[in-house]
């Protein structure tokens, strides 16, 4: 497995529309191992291959440490409910925003042996799985987001969260 390098939010290639995956071969397998390796390097909890220069609908999520899910050509098929949280990115480091997502999303994708899947998730994982097919249609959290923090609300927030 590899690290691969983290594209931040002035690169253009985060803006344009990832192509979907035609077929599952050893190089989407070896992209799945590195992303997560990306991932888990950079403390996140989800990673979309536009943001490490791959423009392929592909995405890695790790909200359960050991729980790892894989999703090739992700669609949201339902979703419900609301919540508004704090949201950060790995391509946007030291950066947070205040976003409203549904509480509940239900994903349909293929996994790694191209079986068709869903996946369901409420909270921090349903927020994860919108932000991260955001990412495959060139959409970044700070689009979205009601506000952005200034780094002093961070620093409050962070703070208050640790008491």
């Amino acid at each position: 497995m590899a690290k691969l390098t983290i594209l931040t939010e002035e690169d253009p290639q985060l803006r344009k529309i990832s192509r979907p995956v035609a077929e599952i071969t050893p190089r989407i397998l070896t992209l799945l191992d590195d992303m997560l390796e990306t991932m888990r390097e950079a403390d996140g909890v989800g990673i979309a291959a536009p943001q490490v220069g791959i423009l392929r609908r592909v995405v890695v999520v790790e909200v359960e440490p050991g729980n790892v899910i894989e999703l090739i050509n992700p669609e949201i098929v339902d979703k419900s409910g609301s919540q508004v949280g704090i949201e950060g990115c790995l391509s946007l480091p030291g950066k947070h925003g205040i976003c409203d997502r549904p509480s509940y999303v239900r994903v349909r994708a293929l996994d790694r042996t191209g079986t068709v899947r869903e996946y369901e998730g409420t909270e921090l994982l349903a927020r994860c799985f919108c932000h991260e097919i955001d990412h495959l249609d060139g959409i970044l959290y700070s689009d979205v987001a009601d506000r952005m923090l200034t780094p002093e609300e961070w620093e409050d927030y962070v703070g208050e969260s640790e008491e």
